[in-house]
């Protein structure tokens, strides 16, 4: 009987370790798949850990505790956001000994429960970046004020709300804010600077500010506070504080709890910055007036181990990072109201000098990356629930080419918007991305995959989607190089055989004798939804000269301006900024953005206006942009004022 019994518990044993040698293989298959790993299948002193890493939610403390289960641990290398480590061992013997005890081991980590599958690797790549300088005026002070302190100003900020308030106190989508002083206007990102709040700042803050004052960090005291508090997993999208609304020193007190803020140059460098609880951010001079600054909407944040490098730098030591849940933040920002225009030294981004004329059609590529971050990136960020609203029916033929993908097919949306082609067929694994923060929030809400992405460079493996759909993006980039660059990065992430359709929006709104619905109704006052834009009513804009020319900065040479388009009329040129009227309740419709610049808004009696740049494609402009080495056109077609190309990836080498 006990032989018996032996006998089917070392068959349950086989059977347990032919079902961890599968897993183990296929953690292997999936690395090389998606991540170029090659496993060894001889016992080195270097191992990967599979699913046991920073981007499924395992910490580095966690995951070395059980490391060191298996002997002593050389070095533990933790690559950000990716759900692998890599772990070294003094010898080949001490790897072989890790690798039979803690293959399958299941870890606990931040209440999930998470099994580790290991494999041999070759080598470990060593190269290991130093810590990033912080932007240029910008200094993370730690420990600014005590524990003590800081209860005693969460305890000011009371949201409850009392019948003699003389805050203003708003329930936004992603938080909840209270100014005091002067009430920031979220409708035109400025403050009505002749309407102070009563009671002015709390009596809280005065030793906090005076001890700013004393050591030179401001020179002035501030008269505005805006009080922002984040729930785990909540954020706000890059922006600029508005030059013409405020002085150049902001302070930003956090409270409560540690989170990584993210600060970007114009130029696309950008810089991870961790903030401390209790910690007193100042932004000075270009940090303040340049580069955006904003928090990644998620519930665990990267950050170092150790800061040894000193406060606020964020380094990408992989040797180095770990986890940090997020916890309920609140922050103190103060500011000094302005009451003369802004001379600053960056006139690109400042509202108080940039002119009231149009701009031009860009010829270098930082002009065309400005123009685009102006008058397309920080417009969608402002009207995506507005935008959102209006875009729900999907294209016919949009749809028909979705549901031509065959079951378990794999389809990315490049400009994803609010989602509404993610879940057409349901039989294909989608992914969405777009530049807008806000917009992809909203797809995540409605629960679809997707993340923020600029269609140039999508973090997607190459040769990795059986299909991708680029509708009503490309025509928002502004130079011929950086529409083909567009073409060129779908094909990149087409399997050889994969298809893509790309819709833009044409300067032919009448074809083969047919209106477009567009133009059909300009008489109307509907509005209409057109893969390129929802028109609302004529605008009152005076439309531009289009032969109106100027200068470049960038080039001897002479450039057009781009002129504000009439709706529901013809086009008259390619390069087109196009209104889009914001509707309905403004603190419900604008982007969660505190203090950014006006960017491409005017005010009427009506709300708020603003413009986005479009290229409008004429006839067999975008065909001929799609016929590059390795893909073929298989169809093109004009779709109710709309150029769209259907193609094939023929070749694995093409671009």
């Amino acid at each position: 009987m006990e032989s018996s019994m032996d006998s089917t518990r070392s068959a349950r044993r086989t059977k347990e370790e032919k079902k961890l040698l599968r897993r183990q293989i296929k953690a292997s298959h999936t690395l090389l798949k998606h991540e170029g790993i090659n496993t060894a299948s001889h016992p080195t002193k270097h191992l990967v850990v599979s699913n046991g890493g920073l981007g499924n939610g395992v910490s580095r403390e966690s995951l070395l505790e059980a490391l060191k289960e298996g002997g002593t641990v050389e070095s533990l290398l933790t690559p950000p956001e990716k759900p692998y480590a890599f772990v070294t061992y003094p010898s080949t013997e001490a790897a072989k000994n890790a690798y039979t005890l803690l293959n399958g081991r299941a870890l606990q980590c931040h209440g999930q429960s998470v099994t580790l599958y290991f494999s041999y690797v070759e080598t470990v790549n060593g190269d290991r970046s130093v810590s990033c300088d912080l932007p240029p005026g910008l200094s993370v002070l730690e420990e600014f004020v005590s524990p003590e302190e800081e209860l005693q100003l969460l305890q000011a900020a009371d949201w409850t709300p009392h019948a003699d308030d003389v805050t203003v106190q708003k329930a936004l989508k992603h938080r909840r804010v209270k100014h005091y002083g002067y009430e920031f206007r979220y409708d035109n990102n400025n403050v009505d600077k002749d309407k102070p709040l009563p009671g002015g700042l709390p009596a809280e803050c005065d030793a906090l500010l005076q001890r700013c004052l004393a050591d030179g960090h401001i020179s002035v005291l501030p008269d505005q506070l805006t009080v922002n508090q984040y729930q785990s997993g909540q954020g706000i999208p890059p922006h600029v504080d508005t030059h013409s609304a405020f002085e150049d020193t902001i302070l930003s007190l956090s409270l409560g709890a540690k989170i990584v803020m993210d600060f970007k140059h114009p130029d696309g460098h950008s810089v991870a910055v961790v903030l401390p609880e209790r910690s007193l951010l100042v932004m000075k001079g270009e940090s303040r007036y340049l580069w955006t600054h904003g928090i990644t909407p998620r519930k665990f944040d990267v950050v170092p181990v150790s800061e040894v490098e000193g406060s606020g730098v964020m380094t990408s030591d992989l040797s180095n990072l770990t986890l940090s849940r997020r916890g309920t933040r609140t922050s103190l920002t103060f500011r000094k109201i302005r009451h003369v225009p802004c001379n600053c030294a960056y006139p690109s981004v400042c509202d108080s000098q940039q002119s009231p004329s149009p701009p031009n059609v860009p010829v270098a590529e930082g002009d065309a990356c400005r123009l685009e971050d102006q008058y397309v990136h920080q417009v969608y960020e402002e009207i995506s629930s507005h935008f959102s609203s209006t875009r729900h029916s999907p294209w016919p033929h949009v749809r028909d080419f979705l549901l031509s993908l065959s079951p378990g097919s794999t389809l990315a949306d490049i400009g994803c918007g609010n989602g509404k082609y993610l879940g057409i067929n349901h039989e294909v694994v989608s992914v969405g991305c777009d530049r807008s923060a806000n917009l992809v929030q909203i797809c995540v809400e409605r629960g679809y995959e997707a993340f923020v992405s600029d269609a140039l460079s999508v973090p997607l493996r190459s040769g990795s989607c059986d299909a991708c759909i680029s509708i009503a993006v490309i025509h928002h980039f502004s130079t011929q190089e950086r529409r083909q660059a567009a073409v060129r990065e779908l094909v990149r992430l087409l399997k050889v055989g994969g298809r893509a359709l790309i819709y833009v929006w044409a300067m032919e709104q009448e074809y083969n004798n047919q209106k477009s619905k567009y133009l059909k109704d300009r008489t109307t006052g509907d509005r209409v939804e057109s893969s390129g834009e929802l028109q609302t009513e004529e605008n009152t804009f005076t439309q531009e000269e289009e032969h109106d020319r100027t200068i470049s900065s960038d080039m001897n040479v002479t450039q057009p301006r781009i002129h504000i388009h009439t709706n529901r009329t013809a086009f008259l040129s390619q390069d087109l900024l196009v209104p889009w009227h914001l509707k309905g309740n403004a603190d419900k419709n604008k982007g969660a953005r505190s203090g950014s610049t006006n960017g491409p808004l005017e005010n009427t009696s009506q709300g708020p206006i603003f413009h986005r740049y479009y290229h409008v494609f004429q006839q067999g402009e975008l065909e001929e942009m799609c016929c590059v080495t390795g893909v073929k056109v298989l169809r093109s077609y004009h779709d109710q004022g709309n150029w769209c190309v259907e193609l094939e990836k023929t070749h694995a080498n093409s671009p």
